[in-house]
Order: structure tokens, then sequence, then C-alpha cells
């Protein structure tokens, strides 16, 4: 019963797509199909014969109408996924810092003796004289 339900949700949402991708030939083709209802009672030159539009300033009309809703749908969803991308909060990306102590030992204390340390003294300076 649940993969009955997934396939009509696959099914509905692949024939949205459709819809969305084929808009421009469908309103074509309601143009095509509808002309002489359009012609006589959507046009907006229906009173001039002389310009012989038939219905063709609907269409136009039509055709724009879907252009700027389409441009307007890949703005949105441009937009929209600049925000998802920059608002993303999976925990994957999540900064977690555990506090860490440290133990200070006592400081390393260096040893260091120069071998000129002998020629420094004043005892090394005054000896008696060798005979």
């Amino acid at each position: 019963m649940i993969s009955f339900n997934k396939q009509w949700i696959g099914l509905s949402l692949l024939m949205l797509m459709l819809v969305k991708a084929w808009l421009i030939p469908l309103v074509c083709l309601d143009y095509e199909l509808r002309k002489e209802y359009i012609a006589k009672t959507l046009c907006v030159n229906r009173n001039k014969p002389i310009l012989n539009c038939n219905g063709k300033c609907y269409l136009a009309k039509k055709l724009a109408a879907a252009n700027q809703q389409q441009e307007r749908q890949a703005e949105h969803d441009y937009i929209a996924s600049l925000i998802y991308q920059v608002m993303d909060t999976r925990s994957g990306y999540a900064f977690e810092c555990t506090p860490v102590s440290f133990l200070f030992t006592d400081a390393v204390q260096y040893r260091y003796q120069s071998p000129f340390i002998d020629r420094l003294l004043i005892g090394s300076i005054f000896r008696p004289p060798v005979v």
C-alpha cells in the first residue's frame, strides 16, 4: 500500500513538472484549438477587421505572461537556493566546541654553562708564577 502511494505521488510530481515545461506549447495549442472563439470574443482588435489580427494579440499576451511567470519562478528558485545554501543548518556543518583544560607543569629550567666561564672568574686570573 505504501509503495502504491509513493507511485502516485511520484506520478503527480512528474505531471506537475511536465506541465511547467510544456507551458508555452500548451498556450499555443490552446490558441490553435480555440482560434475562432478567441478571434470573436477575446481579441482586443475584434472591432477592427482591417488589422486581420484573428486573436494573435491574445496569444501574444498569454505568451508574454507565461514567459514572465517562468522568469519570476526561475528567479525565485535561484534566490531560494542561495538562501538555503547560506542558512543550511545540517549538523555536519555545525561548530561544536568542547572546553579543553590544560595542566600547566612547572616551568622547565635549562642549565647552560658557557665554556668561557673559567676565564671570567677572577681567581683564575691570579695564579702563582710557574717556574
